[in-house]
């Protein structure tokens, strides 16, 4: 049993060697053997108690005497200990018995726990002293915090005071990417060279002979490469439009490029075909107000409005469309019924774009502009849906350039149609009408702007040639809408409206015959319009067509009028009737006295020549045409 010096080894290999019966004439020696281990583990396990109990006597013998000596030498005062804490620091006598292997206590277990204490001391400093100097190495100071009374929350915020320093210092350590140079729409404008820009136009339209859609978008791509470089923040389009006069926007972004590269440009588009420019005008408004929709959407989503990066094109494809409605404006005309029907291109949104490209085109031809304005943008000033303030007066801001340009009044009055097509149709000067002349509590800060361009655009609307086929429509149209309006019972509107209806009659006979249908239907419209000639017949009577026609009608009404007054049992129709019949009685009294006056100076004047006749051999003197001019029967009476 030798190599066997533990005890608790020994007793279980006895415990194995009973369990074998080839063992059993050793048993007697082996229970002997048991048996001694047992009681020598009893007198270890008693030696051991005593040894405690006489080292935890000794230590409150000895805490006893330090507080008597206290209590004699603190003269009243008392001095707070914790004795829990006293017992951490004190290590105990039974943990200083070092076991051996062989089960027995070893003697200099206290110098192995003071050689670990040492140990952890030691680390405990090399670890404060790393903590200082990371303290002192820092810019930002360690925040502080309260301390409790456990000493351990005092060392965790220490630590955390390093960690969050560490960030900070990381956060500010990072290197800065650098900055982009900003550059301009005119920076990047002047670097384009039109020599360079002919050879490129040249070879497209040698690549691509038979597809100039495919010429027009490489055109654009040229321009889109010499933009690229161009941020949102150096041409931000939108707010631009939105904030800046007609008279800012209309020549952006033509005037940053230099007029070499214009003019070369215009040149190559005036080259392509109208289907492939129109194609192209409408995919570039397509982009620009996708682009537009795109930045909203942007703005919407994000709490700060993020600036959104714009297409490399954007810069290229604002220039190339300007340049197109510049040099064919007339492709914006083909336009207009797509922009009125779809709405995609109406809002308050699409105008700034729209009134950019009209002005473009008035660039071009002022008749383009005036047609396209009095088309698509009057009727948002004058339609039944509500036009803001500022959508009201970048409209006007965009007529009133098109009217103050130079022999303005002249181009648009000898060019008031445009191929077969008027620049202020009927119902543009309807709508300009009821503008221009609302009802006293209607009238806004626009409405003298309106006032101001009625006449000239009155007499755009209104000009041609007396008896033709094309005025014969244009007056008959206008008669319907003038008549309506004479009859609203607005005074200003139904005196303008009068005048516009009798200048009707004076285009056309037929006119008479119109109104004549329409006569019992706008019999107050009709009493406004009698009143008007009688009041000024001097002035009218000269211009009517047919005076004729004009007794015929009269005599028609005064029929109609006897029988309404017959059967009409309504006091205020009885009154208009009345009304009408006296202004019908009056001009036909007038018309009568012209007539017989006429008849007595025509035989007057007969007689006269018949005598010269006789009198002079040769009638040759006589100036037949001055007679006739003389005694015509549109003179006045």
């Amino acid at each position: 049993l030798a190599p066997f010096r533990s005890q608790s080894l020994t007793l279980r290999f006895l415990s194995i060697w009973r369990q074998f019966p080839f063992f059993s004439p050793l048993s007697s020696y082996f229970n002997s053997l048991s048996s001694y281990f047992n009681s020598l583990s009893r007198k270890r396990f008693k030696s051991k108690t005593m040894e405690e109990k006489a080292i935890a006597f000794e230590l409150n013998h000895t805490e006893e005497e330090q507080i008597t000596n206290a209590k004699n030498n603190d003269h009243g005062w008392q001095k707070v200990t914790y004795a829990k804490r006293q017992r951490k620091v004190q290590a105990k006598p039974s943990d200083s018995v070092t076991i051996v292997p062989n089960g027995s206590a070893a003697a200099g277990g206290d110098k192995v726990f003071r050689l670990l204490e040492k140990q952890a001391e030691e680390r405990r400093r090399r670890t404060e002293a790393q903590k200082a100097a990371i303290a002192a190495a820092s810019e930002a100071p360690i925040s502080s915090k309260l301390r409790s009374d456990d000493e351990g929350d005092d060392s965790d915020a220490e630590g955390n005071g390093v960690v969050e320093n560490g960030t900070a210092d990381d956060k500010k350590t990072k290197p800065k990417k650098p900055k982009k140079p900003k550059v301009t729409v005119a920076e990047a404008a002047s670097k384009i060279d039109a020599a360079d820009l002919a050879v490129f136009l040249v070879d497209i339209s040698a690549s691509f002979e038979s597809q100039q859609d495919i010429q027009l978008m490489r055109f654009a791509d040229y321009f889109g490469r010499a933009f690229s470089a161009v941020s949102a923040s150096q041409f931000p389009w939108t707010k631009m439009f939105r904030e800046s006069t007609v008279a800012k926007i209309e020549d952006v972004p033509v005037s940053h490029i230099s007029e070499a590269v214009y003019k070369t440009s215009v040149d190559w588009i005036n080259q392509r075909s109208y289907e492939a420019l129109c194609s192209f005008v409408s995919w570039s408004l397509d982009s620009i107000l996708a682009d537009s929709a795109s930045q909203q959407a942007g703005v919407k989503g994000s709490k700060k409005g993020v600036q959104q990066t714009p297409s490399k094109s954007q810069v290229a494809i604002f220039l190339v469309l300007a340049m197109v409605l510049r040099r064919k404006p007339e492709v914006l005309v083909s336009l207009l019924p797509t922009l009125k029907e779809s709405s995609k291109y109406q809002g308050q949104d699409k105008l700034p774009v729209i009134v950019w490209m009209i002005a473009q085109a008035c660039q071009g031809d002022l008749a383009v502009g005036l047609l396209s304005w009095a088309n698509f943008l009057l009727p948002l000033v004058g339609g039944k849906s509500s036009c803001n303030p500022q959508s009201r007066d970048l409209v006007l801001q965009l007529v009133e350039r098109i009217l103050s340009a130079p022999k303005a009044r002249t181009i648009l009055v000898n060019g008031a149609v445009k191929k077969g097509e008027r620049l202020v149709p009927p119902s543009a000067l309807d709508m300009l009408l009821r503008v221009t002349f609302p009802a006293p509590s209607a009238r806004v800060k626009a409405t003298e702007r309106l006032e101001a361009i009625y006449p000239t655009l009155k007499e755009v609307a209104l000009v041609g040639s007396p008896g033709s086929k094309a005025m014969k429509q244009v007056s008959q149209q206008m008669l319907t809408y003038a008549v309506k309006a004479a009859g609203e019972g607005i005074p200003e509107l139904s005196k303008e409206a009068s005048s516009i209806f009798i200048w009707c009659l004076t285009q056309h006979p037929d006119c008479y015959k119109q109104w004549d249908k329409i006569y019992m239907d706008n019999v107050e419209a009709s009493v406004a319009i009698l009143r008007k000639l009688t009041e000024d017949w001097k002035e009218l009577s000269v211009k009517q067509s047919s005076l004729d026609a004009l007794g015929e009608t009269l005599r028609s009404f005064r029929q109609k009028n006897e029988k309404a007054l017959a059967g009409e049992e309504d006091a205020a129709h009885q009154a208009l009737f009345k009304n009408a019949d006296k202004y019908c009685k009056v001009i036909l009294g007038r018309l009568s006295r012209g007539l017989g006056c006429m008849k007595g100076m025509a035989f007057a004047i007969i007689a006269l020549a018949a005598g010269a006749a006789v009198m002079s051999p040769s009638m040759e003197s006589l100036d037949w045409n001055k007679l006739s001019v003389m005694f015509s029967p549109q003179q006045s009476f």
